[in-house]
């Protein structure tokens, strides 16, 4: 088989939301989506039990959020943490929540692939967002 006359072959990814979308595309999109970020693997090499359940629930949702422009999450984020760290009571409680569980989402997403400073930062980070939830909604 003349191997110097067939182009090398292009590897396509294994998981279905790595896949490019097809050439051409959709004509009725109006705006053009990032392309998802190199690399076949979506999850931690022989995850079992709950750390591949959730990482195959989250995969969809993080790719829906990688799709948005790059600001609007740290935006909403910071929009949140402000609103918490400002309203005194427990609707600064409410604004904290969803950043906190944003942030432990991804910490449990990233944990295997990090150093222990890495870790003890997104240890620090979660332990002041729970403190300052839980004083605004009055438990300290």
């Amino acid at each position: 088989m003349g191997s110097e006359t067939e182009p090398p072959r292009r590897q396509v990814p294994t998981h279905p939301l790595a896949r490019k979308p097809p050439a051409g595309g959709n004509a009725a999109a109006p705006r053009v989506r990032r392309p998802l970020p190199p690399g076949e693997q979506f999850f931690t090499p022989g995850a079992t039990g709950l750390r591949a359940a959730f990482e195959r629930r989250s995969a969809a949702p993080l790719v829906f959020l990688f799709q948005l422009p790059r600001w609007v999450v740290p935006l909403v984020m910071v929009a949140l943490l402000i609103a918490g760290l400002v309203v005194p009571d427990w609707r600064g409680g409410l604004a904290v929540l969803p950043v906190l569980a944003f942030i432990g989402c991804l910490a449990y997403l990233s944990w295997p692939s990090l150093r222990p400073v890495g870790r003890v930062l997104r240890v620090a980070v979660m332990t002041f967002l729970v403190l300052l939830a839980a004083t605004r909604f009055g438990l300290i």
